[in-house]
């Protein structure tokens, strides 16, 4: 990943704010995996989970060859065995062949690059690896519903929307296939662990989405 900060400073940022609650995110991982994401893990072979954190996504992705890109040094003590980690700035060239993806996956992870040339970058190497037809799934808070709340977060530098995410990804040559402005509500570093069955009822309502998502879904194909 590319950043402003430190892999020790990213480690001592997310030990403090997701500490106590690892258990509770593998869980919901694991849900929207199963009830939502499957629709772009199913097929594919090779993923790769870029700003992977504690590997809650990759970890639970059956695909056959599953890679995770972070800098923060507990990455690696956090990853299935089987996955392999590219602990590189995301920014640079990635360590990695052209066309060798078949998905790239990423949570709330662009608003932490320290500016859009960065995330332009990024995009770049995304479609480089990718092959024909190979798509980014892209999950990220919404500044347009979260004006205030957005900048609570220290490492937050790059503010997006749906659709400035959009037009980015088909300046880079992306196909944008889905976009969705109101998904999930905005975060898990705070509040009570809502019961897992809320989540799969909230995931078979978009209605409800209109109602309590803060953060987009976009879907882009490689062109």
């Amino acid at each position: 990943m590319a950043t402003d900060s430190t892999p020790a400073e990213l480690q001592t940022i997310y030990r403090a704010r997701f500490k106590g609650r690892a258990g509770y995110r593998q869980a919901v991982w694991r849900v929207l995996i199963s009830d939502f994401f499957a629709t772009y893990t199913r097929h594919a072979q090779a993923v790769l989970d870029l700003g992977s954190g504690y590997g809650e996504f990759i970890n639970q992705v059956s695909a056959p060859v599953r890679y995770a890109m972070d800098l923060n040094p507990d990455a690696a003590r956090s990853l299935d065995p089987q996955v392999r980690l590219l602990a590189q700035d995301c920014s640079s060239r990635w360590a990695l062949a052209d066309e060798v993806l078949d998905l790239v996956f990423t949570s709330n992870f662009f608003e932490h690059l320290p500016d859009k040339a960065s995330l332009a970058r990024t995009l770049a190497e995304i479609r480089r690896c990718l092959r024909p037809r190979g798509r980014l799934v892209a999950l990220g808070p919404n500044i347009k519903f979260l004006p205030g709340q957005y900048w609570d977060f220290w490492d937050h530098y790059v503010p997006l929307t749906e659709r400035s995410l959009a037009e980015g990804l088909a300046a880079a040559g992306f196909s944008v296939e889905r976009v969705v402005g109101r998904f999930l509500p905005y975060t898990m570093s705070s509040g009570p662990p809502y019961p897992l069955v809320l989540l799969r009822l909230y995931l078979r309502l978009p209605l409800l989405w209109r109602l309590f998502g803060r953060q987009f879904v976009v879907v882009a194909v490689k062109a």
